[in-house]
């Protein structure tokens, strides 16, 4: 795979496993996305992609998952 992007953004709501089990889950189903970190304790999401993201396509995972996306970091 040939460049990949890293995008982090700050996400507010998590605030344990399940959570951080559940923003993994709905933004790792994203086209293009081949790793999702995720620390609870900071609210930050780093999602690593083969292509540039759409953040709206992002805020409507993590909408999806319970949680509110506060933006790009």
């Amino acid at each position: 795979m040939s460049g990949v992007l890293t995008t982090e953004y700050s996400v507010s709501g998590m605030t344990c496993s399940h959570c951080e089990n559940a923003v993994k889950q709905e933004v790792s189903a994203l086209e293009t996305v081949v790793d999702v970190q995720v620390d609870i304790a900071t609210g930050r999401v780093a999602v690593t992609s083969a292509t540039p993201l759409d953040d709206t396509r992002v805020r409507e995972a993590i909408e999806e998952a319970g949680y509110e996306l506060a933006g790009r970091l």
